[in-house]
């Protein structure tokens, strides 16, 4: 059960990943992956945008974003070794 929960985490972590590098290139998000990546990453992404302004243009919301999937993945694995 934790190592499913750890693996839907760590693709999400990659997928994640994509959709920011995707980014880099404007013409990639307009693609049919572009726009399925947006429909699963950018209802996460936007909570943290609303708390973490860019600085200049450089927004570094994605960067906690995935600091915070990595807390609540060992999160999960101290509360499955306690138990």
């Amino acid at each position: 059960m934790i190592g499913l929960l750890l693996n839907v985490i760590q693709i999400y972590s990659v997928l994640l990943i994509i959709y920011v590098l995707m980014s880099w290139v404007p013409s990639t998000r307009e693609t049919s992956i572009g726009r399925i990546l947006a429909s699963i990453c950018e209802p996460y992404l936007g909570f943290f945008r609303r708390f973490i302004p860019p600085i200049g243009m450089i927004d570094i919301s994605p960067i906690v974003a995935l600091i915070a999937l990595n807390l609540i993945a060992k999160g999960l694995i101290n509360v499955f070794y306690m138990f």
